[in-house]
C-alpha cells in the first residue's frame, strides 16, 4: 500500500475538523470479507467524504471528483454540484464562495487518502490507481449517488462505477467484494451491510444493473430498519424538507 506523503497544511485542516467534527461509530467493519472490497454508501452531503476521511482505518480510499483536485475546475463544478439550487438572490454569493474555496479543495483533494475520478478518457488512471490499492490490500469506499431521486433515502446510482471489479478480475484473476454501506449523520453512526460477489460471468450491463440495484437496495434496507431519524439527502436542500428514514 502506498505511503501518503500530506503537507503541513493539509494536516492542520484535517485536525482541526476532527476537533470540531463528531465521531463516528462504523458498525460492521469487522464482517467484511478477505479480499479485495468496495464499500457503496450514501453521500449524506458533506458527511461522507469527511467520515470516510477520519474515521475509517487508513486501508480506506476513497473516489472523489477529479475536478474538485484542480484549481480551474473547482469553481464551476462546486457551484453547480453544492449550490445550483440555493434561490436566485443569493446564488450570486456562492458563485464568489465557490473561487474562495478552490486552493482549499485543491489542499484537501490532493493530500487525503482519495482517488481522482473522471468522466472522459482519464477513467483509466482512475482505474488503474484503484486495482493497484486493492492489489496491496486497500478497500476502496464510492458514493455514486446522480442528480435523479431513487427514493426518501438515496439518489440513484450512476452505471458504470463497477466495471473497475473486471478491470481488477482481468489483471489479478481474483474475486471483488461489493458491499453497501449507510451513513447517519443524525446518529453519528455508519453501518455496514451484507455483500455481493462481482459476476465477471455475467452480461457487462446486467452485471452493473445487478449490483446498482443490490447496492440501493442494501442501503435503503438498512436505513428504514434503524431508528426514526432525519436522512440527510445527497442534495443541498433545506433543512426542513429533509426525508425521515421511514414513515412511523
Amino acid at each position: 500500500m502506498e505511503n501518503i506523503k500530506t503537507t503541513l497544511l493539509y494536516k492542520i485542516i484535517k485536525f482541526t475538523i476532527k476537533c470540531f467534527y463528531r465521531k463516528y461509530e462504523i458498525i460492521g467493519l469487522e464482517h467484511l470479507p478477505e479480499g479485495a472490497c468496495i464499500l457503496v454508501g450514501n453521500h449524506s452531503q458533506i458527511h461522507g467524504p469527511l467520515v470516510s476521511e477520519l474515521y475509517f482505518p487508513q486501508k480506506f480510499y476513497t473516489w472523489c471528483v477529479g475536478d474538485m483536485m484542480h484549481f480551474k475546475d473547482v469553481p464551476k463544478y462546486a457551484f453547480e454540484d453544492f449550490w445550483s439550487q440555493k434561490p436566485k438572490w443569493i446564488q450570486p454569493f456562492y458563485k464568489v464562495l465557490s473561487y474562495i474555496i478552490a486552493p482549499l479543495s485543491v489542499c484537501i483533494f490532493n493530500n487525503a487518502r482519495t482517488i481522482g475520478v473522471y468522466h472522459d478518457n482519464r477513467i483509466m488512471s482512475t482505474f488503474k490507481k484503484t486495482v493497484k490499492l486493492m492489489n496491496n490490500g486497500a478497500n476502496i469506499i464510492i458514493f455514486p449517488e446522480h442528480d435523479v431521486k431513487h427514493n426518501n433515502i438515496i439518489y440513484d446510482f450512476q452505471h458504470n462505477f463497477s466495471d473497475v471489479a473486471r478491470v481488477y478480475h482481468k489483471k489479478y484473476n481474483d474475486d471483488v467484494y461489493f458491499v453497501p454501506f449507510y451513513i447517519s449523520p443524525k446518529l453519528r453512526k455508519v453501518y455496514i451491510g451484507e455483500y455481493t460477489v462481482f459476476d465477471v460471468n455475467n452480461d457487462p450491463e446486467a452485471e452493473r444493473n445487478r449490483i446498482r440495484g443490490f447496492l440501493m437496495n442494501g442501503i435503503t434496507d438498512i436505513a428504514v430498519n434503524l431508528p426514526l431519524h432525519t436522512v440527510v439527502p445527497y442534495r443541498n436542500i433545506k433543512k426542513n424538507k429533509y426525508p425521515k428514514n421511514r414513515e412511523d
